[in-house]
């Protein structure tokens, strides 16, 4: 079943006189439960076609559908509860907010929906984590591997169609790597969730289920490798 697709997804970016295409004509479809790894050198809109996938940045040109949905026919406020309800966000840095703890950064977007926690699914999710003795810690309180791994249940607690990851792994030590990737691939796994990770670690990338290589704005190639 497909759960994201894009359609000539194009963006240019103008400064001064210069046009620079960071994203041209990008045709991708992904199904639900897949674990797709996006690599390319430095440069090549990666980056780019990650925010667009999210509904972070609109297209010049193409369109997105996440779950069927023409994300950019929305208007802004409307993409906003979108984005916040259906595309999970990882970040290399985390972006945690460091008076909440653990337990409230994890469970953040539904605050911000006026949404009550379900119980039973946040201890699922804090059990999977292995962050069941760090919930009433703040960040500053928590080693790396552990604030990354708050962040991951962050993008996991509204059940979303979709997780984007930014390079998660960029900013740990290579264990706290490969316990977040194995983390990953769990959830994802259990959840049946959908995730698009960009990393720059070809070793990393290899353990996805599906490889797509972008160079110059464009898919240069895209393989099914389990």
């Amino acid at each position: 079943m497909e759960i994201l697709r894009t359609e000539n997804l194009t963006k240019t970016y103008v400064t001064g006189q210069e046009k620079v295409e960071a994203l041209k004509d990008v045709n991708i479809s992904i199904k639900k439960g897949e674990f797709v790894a996006v690599v390319g050198p430095s440069g090549s809109g990666k980056s780019t076609l990650l925010h667009l996938l999210g509904g972070l940045d609109r297209p010049t040109k193409g369109k997105v559908f996440v779950d069927g949905t023409d994300i950019y026919s929305m208007k802004e406020e409307k993409l906003a509860i979108f984005r916040r309800r259906q595309v999970g966000f990882i970040f290399q840095f985390y972006n945690l907010v460091p008076v909440l703890t653990a337990e409230e950064n994890l469970t953040l977007p539904l605050m911000l929906d006026g949404k009550k926690v379900d119980k039973a699914y946040l201890k699922e999710v804090v059990g999977l984590l292995g962050l069941n003795d760090r919930t009433k810690h703040f960040p500053s309180q928590l080693s790396g591997g552990q604030q990354q791994r708050t962040s991951i249940g962050r993008a996991l607690i509204y059940k979303p169609a979709v997780v984007l990851a930014d390079e998660p792994t960029g900013n740990l030590d290579s264990q706290s790597s490969k316990e977040v990737i194995d983390l990953l691939r769990l959830s994802v796994a259990r959840y049946q969730q959908t995730l698009i990770m960009i990393t720059h670690d070809i070793s990393i990338a290899e353990q996805a289920d599906r490889i797509i290589r972008i160079d110059d704005g464009r898919v240069v190639k895209d393989e099914v490798i389990r």
